[in-house]
């Protein structure tokens, strides 16, 4: 029998306007999709710009005009962030097509009032407007009319009532935590980097939530080490199982492939963490780490190498969320960069077969529980 035929009422009609607000739909999904369309704006623009202005960009005149491409491409991909974030987290909550060409409107309009915090604005404000949305879509003749106007003028109204204190206090608690890091640089080298790792791991987008948190300097930094941690660590704990393959695909692409993993034996997660909890402090205190390029790079890690990345274009050009922090450009030196390469894979890298060996041999870890399916 249909799933909706057994439901009666409002909760039958949801279900027949594939309306689901769960869990996985909003924490999973929804995130996924607002840190997607972040990475398709913000951060891609990002490396445009940094390659174009340090590196090499393509000039050339047309129509009348100078362009340069690449720069141009990050001042129109910089324009559309919130739309982009709008439109993608319509695609991962599954809205129908005019709901979702609805919400690029809904996501501009609450990332341009939410402030600093408009990444978070956005989010919520989209929930909402996908919401209502939904409820009328392909229920009237005039669907063309209707259901845009309910987005848009639903997701406008939204915005403006919460969009500026939601992006007040997402701005606010990154700021305490930035300042907390560099106040405390030791002791909140060890929480952000294993906090921002562990969700990394988990089925929920580390991304997102540095971006909506602006998560920029000494605490981004901690960030990227935690990352980076998680990413190398369960790549070299999980050598013996998944060799090359799994090295590249962990290493470079997520360890949330260790999922099904770590939840039948959650003790795997302890090299990792082990990892984040010496790599952050190294990073914070030793080496004095700063991620000043676009937030969302501070949830990366080397996941394509974008948290390394994230760095390296912070030293260069740095972002509006670092320059707000009174961060500037750096000449980085040679204890710089062997700083980098040392936090983003080589202690990472030695903590993590270390701790995962010796639990090996403890008979805490058996051959076998790494195994992908690659």
């Amino acid at each position: 029998m249909n799933k909706s035929k057994e439901l009666t009422g409002f909760r039958r009609y949801c279900a027949e306007q594939n309306i689901s607000f769960t869990a996985q739909r909003i924490f999973i999904d929804g995130l996924g999709g607002m840190a997607h369309g972040l990475f398709a704006s913000l951060l891609i623009g990002t490396i445009f710009n940094t390659v174009g202005v340090y590196l090499l960009d393509l000039n050339y005149t047309l129509w009348g005009q100078e362009f340069a491409l690449l720069v141009d491409a990050k001042t129109f991909a910089y324009a559309v962030q919130g739309a982009a974030m709008g439109g993608a987290i319509a695609y991962s909550m599954k809205a129908p097509p005019y709901v979702l060409y609805s919400c690029l409107a809904v996501g501009y309009a609450a990332n341009s009032l939410g402030g600093t915090g408009g990444p978070l604005a956005v989010f919520v404000v989209t929930l909402i407007a996908i919401f209502l949305g939904k409820l009328v879509s392909k229920r009237t003749p005039v669907d063309l009319i209707v259901t845009p106007t309910v987005t848009i003028l639903s997701g406008v109204l939204a915005a403006s009532l919460i969009a500026p204190p939601i992006g007040a206090a997402a701005s606010w608690l990154g700021d305490l935590i930035m300042w907390a890091t560099n106040q405390q640089p030791f002791l909140m080298g060890v929480l952000v980097s294993a906090i921002i790792g562990v969700i990394l791991t988990l089925p929920i987008s580390s991304a997102a939530i540095c971006a909506a948190l602006h998560l920029v300097g000494l605490a981004g930094g901690a960030a990227v080490a935690g990352c980076c941690a998680h990413m190398v660590g369960f790549a070299v704990a999980s050598y013996r199982e998944n060799g090359v393959a799994g090295l590249t695909s962990q290493g470079l692409g997520t360890s949330m492939l260790q999922v099904p993993n770590l939840l039948k034996k959650p003790v795997l997660w302890v090299p990792p963490v082990i990892a984040s909890i010496v790599n952050g402090p190294i990073a914070t205190c030793v080496f004095r780490l700063k991620m000043n390029g676009a937030a969302i790079s501070s949830g990366m890690g080397t996941c394509g190498l974008v948290g390394p990345i994230g760095v390296i274009t912070g030293w260069l050009n740095p972002s509006e969320d670092a320059l707000a922090q009174g961060e500037a450009a750096l000449a980085a030196g040679a204890l710089d960069w062997i700083g980098l390469v040392l936090v983003a894979v080589v202690i990472p890298a030695a903590v993590a077969w270390l701790v995962s060996e010796l639990m090996r041999r403890q008979g805490l870890i058996q051959e076998g529980d790494y195994r992908l399916n690659l």
